[in-house]
């Protein structure tokens, strides 16, 4: 188990699955719905949890592209949060584990304070009335 603090490290591991249930069982399941759960998040709203997930489930159906839609999100998200990493590992690690890799961003969105099922629109929402303290995320790239 990671530390949620240190900067530039995931707060979990590849393989904590167990750590949180529920997101375990989300994502063994139903990847499509956490997956577009955490694209909606990275991408601040401008495509929905809906919209992302099919796609998402289309991709996985029929072709084998959903393993490199969801690498793309995970570099996005790694890069959003100056997580230490290179593009070659979130592809690996989305192509050959899809469902650990998908986990492990749900629960990273989650340490950092997010609701997931709220979706973008509902953290703002619950962060503007003082329900919530999720983090703004940051703007452009860090290095």
């Amino acid at each position: 188990m990671g530390n949620k603090d240190a900067v530039g490290s995931w707060s979990t591991g590849f393989c904590d699955c167990c750590s949180d249930c529920g997101s375990c069982c989300l994502t063994l399941w139903c990847p499509c719905v956490s997956f577009g759960r955490i694209a909606e998040i990275v991408d601040r709203g401008t495509t929905s949890c809906c919209a992302h997930g099919t796609l998402f489930y289309i991709l996985g159906g029929f072709t084998h592209f959903m393993s490199l839609y969801a690498c793309i999100y995970r570099t996005k998200l790694r890069r959003l949060y100056g997580i230490e990493g290179n593009q070659c590992a979130d592809c690996l690690g989305s192509c050959l584990c899809p469902h650990l890799s998908i986990c492990q961003e749900y629960r990273e969105l989650q340490a950092r304070g997010f609701d997931m099922s709220a979706g973008w629109d509902g953290n703002v929402q619950m962060n503007s009335r003082g329900f919530t303290a999720a983090p703004a995320v940051q703007g452009g790239m860090s290095r």
